[in-house]
């Protein structure tokens, strides 16, 4: 990422303590819009000690907004949900000129936004304990929850509305404070994400915003002052994340990458499983921990499905995703759109056969565009079957029955969501149960779970215990205190609780 030489570009400021302050002496980087190369703001890459003054400013807000009842606290999450409902076309065109995704697709994630922040409004509920009377004679036992901290997230660019918002509401909901770390290629959204969060009138502190990058993260992971680290990002850089929060006593939820498949039977309705190929492949340009990429075909289901595929693909639009028609628009930036021609390239040299080819599909020049591509007969062996490409290519896996295309899934070190297009029945019921994946889609494209659910990645595709949102989150953000106890006053009467146990 270049300096801006722009002076006339708007600088963006962290958000801590209550307010917007500067980030003097940090380095200045572009925001760069991937569709035309314009540069957009910039974003200071804040310094350790400008993290420790948004750790100190959540630390010192921590006992007075765990103080706050249940009740009130979901109530400041039905203003947010409100507020942020008002401006979700704002929200939503920033996502797409910072990120590239069509403002259907952007549309869409702000509302998944808006779904985490109801779900976290159901607190009041979702974080009682459990009571059971009488364990012994006259002694109860009861278990409560209580938050666990100062808790941070570090966001990346692919979804900068609906990412950090797995994290936020619960973290504040349960009486935790927060820290989040935007991903430093999409800070916009998340600048204006937290005006309206400024205008809920929380105490100063309870809700920061560190813009950064490597120094910021590394700072997170080590800093004494945070308790709870979440994290979504490539599957190398989670484990980095998990290995050194928790060497430091964090509790960690590390979200990683992902090689998804999408199983074709013989059986498949073609035209919505055609559909939920090209929304699950080509939409977001591919950029999504969901996205489905790479499709197992059984017998017969290729020559029903694929030149279906094929010709549907070739129809869409490439172009920026503010622009009415676009189908895909551009990848986040040059280097990434040069690495994935690149795995295009590998592929064809291993002997895939080239059905699509998004290598030059127009567009601005000065943007980042990388087309819908198709390859056929690929291996199971081979490399971009194996390995996050991150971008708008599907690779075709030929296998004959059922049992070959779940090992070809579960051969895979990822584990996050995997989705089968059949009218079985007792083809998914083998499927749901021999699968080792997360996350199961029956004729659903992306199989991301709604707010109520936890996004329950498994093997490389997550490194903790307790995953995101739904209960899952509950979990996290909270720590069981368990109590044990007995009273004498009133007359009762009774023997020794350890000899009675």
């Amino acid at each position: 990422m270049t300096v801006s030489t722009e002076l006339s570009t708007r600088t963006l400021n962290n958000y801590v303590g209550g307010a917007w302050v500067e980030a003097p002496g940090a380095e200045l980087h572009d925001v760069v819009n991937p569709a035309n190369g314009e540069v957009l703001a910039r974003v200071p890459f804040s310094t350790a000690a400008q993290l420790d003054e948004a750790v100190a400013a959540a630390r010192e807000a921590l006992p007075a907004w765990r103080e706050v009842s249940t009740i009130a606290r979901a109530r400041k999450l039905f203003e947010l949900r409100q507020k942020l409902d008002d401006r979700k076309e704002e929200i939503a065109r920033a996502a797409v000129t910072e990120m590239g995704k069509t403002l259907p697709d952007a549309t869409a994630e702000v509302g998944r936004m808006i779904e985490m922040v109801e779900a976290a409004t159901a607190i009041p509920t979702t974080m009682q304990g459990r009571v059971l009377e009488d364990v012994a004679r006259n002694v109860d036992a009861e278990t409560i929850r209580q938050p666990v901290g100062v808790c941070a997230a570090i966001a990346p660019f692919n979804f900068p509305a609906m990412v950090p918002f797995w994290f936020l509401p619960f973290a504040i909901a349960t009486g935790n404070t927060f820290v989040l770390k935007p991903s430093e290629q999409v800070p916009m959204t998340q600048a204006l994400v937290f005006e309206s969060i400024d205008e809920l009138g929380l105490p100063p502190g309870v809700v920061n915003l560190v813009n950064g990058s490597r120094e910021v993260v590394e700072g997170m992971l080590d800093h004494p002052g945070i308790d709870a680290i979440s994290f979504v990002g490539s599957a190398p850089v989670a484990k980095i994340v998990y290995e050194r929060a928790a060497k430091s006593g964090k509790r960690v939820q590390a979200l990683g990458g992902a090689k998804n498949h999408m199983v074709i039977c013989p059986d498949a309705v073609v035209d919505p499983t055609v559909k939920g190929l090209i929304g699950s492949g080509f939409g977001a340009a591919g950029q999504r921990c969901m996205a489905g990429s790479v499709i197992v075909t059984v017998g017969e289901g290729h020559d029903r499905v694929i030149p279906a595929l094929v010709e549907q693909s070739k129809k869409l639009t490439v172009g920026d995703g503010l622009d009415q028609g676009t189908d895909v628009g551009p990848v986040i930036s040059c280097e990434a759109r040069d690495r994935i021609s690149g795995w295009i390239e590998k592929a064809v040299e291993d002997g895939a056969e080239l059905l699509v080819d998004g290598r030059d599909p127009g567009g601005d020049p000065e943007g980042s565009y990388v087309g819908p591509t198709i390859l056929d007969n690929v291996k199971p062996g081979d490399r971009i079957v194996g390995e996050e490409v991150f971008g708008p290519v599907l690779a075709v896996v030929n296998v004959d029955t059922l049992e070959e295309a779940i090992d070809v899934v579960n051969a895979s070190p990822f584990g996050n969501g995997v989705s089968i297009f059949t009218e079985s029945a007792s083809a998914v019921r083998k499927f749901r149960h021999d699968i080792e994946v997360g996350m199961v889609g029956v004729n659903i494209g992306v199989a991301a779970p709604v707010a109520f659910f936890p996004f329950s990645g498994w093997k490389a595709s997550f490194l903790g215990d307790l995953h995101a949102h739904g209960l899952d989150g509950v979990e996290f953000f909270t720590r069981k205190k368990t109590i044990t106890s007995r009273f004498f006053s009133g007359g009762q009467t009774s023997g020794s609780y350890f000899v009675e146990h």
